[in-house]
């Protein structure tokens, strides 16, 4: 017996066409193939329970401190609308963060498009029975399983909203990634009136996963998730930062086209570059833009002035106002992660790579180019 999803699915034209043939494959094997891919990203978000995964996370989410900005608007906007939430990606701990930061706001947690490689394990039976996380294969051809995930995800926002990071997996470079646009075409391609996109962006004062990300820069291959959590329960010792997560206004989908790749581009972009500007800047980010291997306390804090004044021109989303206040909070984080050193007076790096992943956070705002593609 199907469920209503899956009749629902089967019936979209799109799927209609790849079982007639469209692709090479017709008949009880391209059936079985759509539904094997629907059993697979089919999820269950069981809001009761959702706040009582405070409880078995503690030992992480203790250590960051959840700061939401702008929450009015997707309360606002869930009153009268669909919401698909568009994120940038730092740290695996993005898909704690945020959807307990709109419910602190009181907004319900939406469905979570995250990595197939999540879904190992205990924490992949909470996402797929708890918190309603859909499993993506970010890097697959299969037209059988693009034009399943589409469909299905059309279907899945006649009831729930959907919360997905445009740029696939996370920023090993710390930049902000171009967009990839499967999901916004699937979103387009669902046809709901009114529906809205709310952008957002996080941003930590230090980022878990740093020393482990920056090493790489450029994702080469997936790693097993229980590899990466060893590693992050390792620099978890000593770690503290803060989390902002600020939303946007709600950007309507009316006028976009999911038949044309050039409307859906501009979609992309579009969000891209709000995302782009709610981004909050914080000290960490700010002193590693400005710091050079070996560098004085008075020349530092002169540079990091000058950023400011170029950020703050640009109505960028600043977390701070004073350059000495910049210094000193980010001088006592950075030291304490081992990535600079203060020796006889001069701050000296110590982790190139992790301080150079830091001074990309803000790349884009600083790139006449960064907040456009």
């Amino acid at each position: 017996m199907m469920d209503d999803i899956t009749l629902a699915v089967l019936a979209r034209e799109e799927v209609a066409r790849y079982l007639e043939g469209s692709h090479g494959v017709r008949g009880d094997i391209a059936r079985e193939r759509v539904i094997a891919y629907l059993d697979e990203l089919r999820t269950t978000q069981r809001y009761e329970l959702y706040r009582a995964l405070e409880y078995p996370l503690f030992p992480i989410l203790r250590k960051i401190e959840r700061v939401g900005e702008h929450v009015e608007h997707p309360r606002d906007a869930a009153l009268r609308h669909r919401i698909v939430y568009a994120s940038n990606h730092k740290s695996h701990t993005d898909y704690l963060i945020e959807p307990l930061v709109l419910d602190d706001g009181g907004v319900r947690p939406p469905i979570i498009a995250a990595g197939i490689n999540l879904f190992g394990g205990p924490l992949g039976l909470i996402h797929k029975h708890v918190t309603g996380a859909m499993p993506i294969r970010r890097n697959t051809k299969d037209p059988a399983y693009l034009i399943t995930l589409k469909a299905y995800v059309a279907e899945l926002l006649r009831k729930h909203d959907l919360f997905f990071y445009p740029e696939g997996g996370r920023s090993y470079s710390g930049e902000l990634k171009s967009s990839k646009t499967g999901l916004f075409s699937a979103a387009l391609q669902a046809g709901i009136r009114g529906m809205v996109i709310v952008p957002t962006a996080i941003s930590y004062d230090l980022v878990l996963e740093d020393h482990i990300l920056s090493r790489q820069r450029v994702k080469r291959r997936q790693r097993p998730f229980a590899r990466e959590l060893a590693e992050m329960v390792r620099y978890a010792v000593g770690y503290r930062s803060r989390a902002f997560v600020t939303f946007g206004r709600p950007i309507t989908l009316d006028g976009f086209d999911h038949q044309s790749r050039r409307s859906v581009l501009d979609l992309s972009h579009l969000v891209r570059s709000a995302i782009g500007r709610l981004y909050k800047v914080l000290p960490t980010a700010l002193v590693a833009a400005a710091m050079r291997p070996s560098i004085d306390r008075t020349e530092l804090t002169s540079r990091v002035a000058a950023l400011i004044d170029t950020l703050a021109a640009s109505n960028a989303n600043l977390g701070v106002t004073g350059a000495d206040e910049a210094v000193e909070a980010a001088t006592e984080l950075l030291e304490g992660r081992g990535i600079v050193v203060l020796e006889g007076g001069r701050l000296r790096v110590r982790e190139r790579n992790v301080l150079r992943y830091y001074a990309r956070n803000i790349e884009h705002l600083l790139s006449p180019t960064g907040s456009t593609h």
